[in-house]
């Protein structure tokens, strides 16, 4: 005797199979490789590799971290941007590669059709300090004395067109004050140079090395880019609340993958990562490195990146800063 279906249970079986097809198609892999943007050792490959190893308990994954440094992130997003789009491959870094960057005129990548947001993990303060040069014991002073001695006071940052000096010129601005960029190649001179007085300003990202300093008492918090005060000094007060709201700016680190990802499996990633940070040895990792967890949607950081994108476009253009 024939069997017959149904036509609505030949299509219902039909659409399980194709369905089942699909998800199959958008598992997550079983090897994920995280580009970090940034060189091994730094703070922020050690919160990557925390968070890799979080994730791939949590997956059943093997995550790979693999550290693409060069061109302030630049070439760590650009293997991402340039990478096949199947959620075999994702990236940590900072969003300046994508907002800051494009406009000095150095990204080989589009920040927009090439990268995809996965989710903000944190973001990381930018400490303005005054060093054994100056007897500066808060901005106002600072200020004052930048005034009196126009050109005087020497400012140096981590480089040329590096968040440290879009804060300077921010503030420069705001203030209508003369005060002279020092720009470094990288931080590590840059701190060593500080604590021997070689200029009067220091703005850097926090950090355990910057943060060791300030407890020695080498280097004095004159004020912190964030949105908020830092667990790990109250008492030092934000730009904004000081009164300079657009130099109250800090570093924004997160999760992307290339543009095309399947939106089932950035989804996938998005929940376990705010999963991942929610846990408390985790986020006392961050903090205890000063770096402020954050996590959230995706739709929600990608809007924070496209506004950061306008408002860089006009900072820079304002300012006339150029690349190196």
């Amino acid at each position: 005797m024939l069997s017959t279906v149904r036509p609505c249970a030949l299509a219902a079986a039909l659409g399980l199979v194709f369905f089942s097809a699909a998800a199959s198609a958008q598992a997550v892999p079983k090897t994920i490789r995280l580009v970090v943007a940034y060189p091994s050792g730094g703070v922020s490959d050690v919160v990557a590799r925390a968070l890799a190893d979080k994730l791939a308990a949590q997956l059943g994954s093997t995550l790979v971290v693999e550290n693409k440094a060069g061109a302030s992130g630049t070439i760590g997003m650009d293997a991402v941007a340039k990478a096949a789009p199947d959620g075999a491959t994702l990236g940590f870094s900072a969003i300046s590669p994508l907002v800051l960057n494009p406009h000095l005129g150095r990204s080989p990548f589009d920040p927009i059709k090439d990268i995809a947001p996965v989710a903000s993990v944190m973001y990381s303060p930018v400490l303005l300090m005054a060093t054994p040069a100056t007897g500066t014991r808060d901005l106002r002073s600072l200020l004052e004395d930048a005034r009196a001695r126009p050109g005087a006071v020497r400012w140096a940052t981590s480089g040329q067109a590096s968040l440290g000096h879009i804060v300077l010129e921010q503030l420069r601005a705001a203030a209508k004050v003369d005060i002279t960029h020092i720009p470094y190649k990288g931080g590590a001179q840059q701190l060593s140079d500080a604590i021997g007085g070689q200029f009067e300003v220091l703005s850097t990202n926090a950090g355990p090395t910057v943060s060791a300093q300030i407890q020695a008492g080498k280097l004095r918090p004159l004020a912190v880019g964030a949105p908020a005060r830092l667990e790990n000094l109250p008492k030092v007060a934000t730009l904004a609340e000081l009164g300079y709201p657009a130099a109250n700016l800090s570093s924004q680190f997160g999760v992307f993958a290339p543009a095309g990802t399947p939106a089932i499996l950035i989804e996938k990633y998005n929940v376990e990562i705010n999963k991942a940070l929610a846990s408390p040895d985790l986020r006392a990792k961050l903090l205890a490195t000063d770096n402020v967890p954050t996590g959230g949607r995706a739709e929600a950081f990608a809007n924070e990146i496209a506004a950061e994108y306008e408002n860089n476009a006009r900072i820079v253009k304002a300012a006339g800063i150029r690349a190196d």
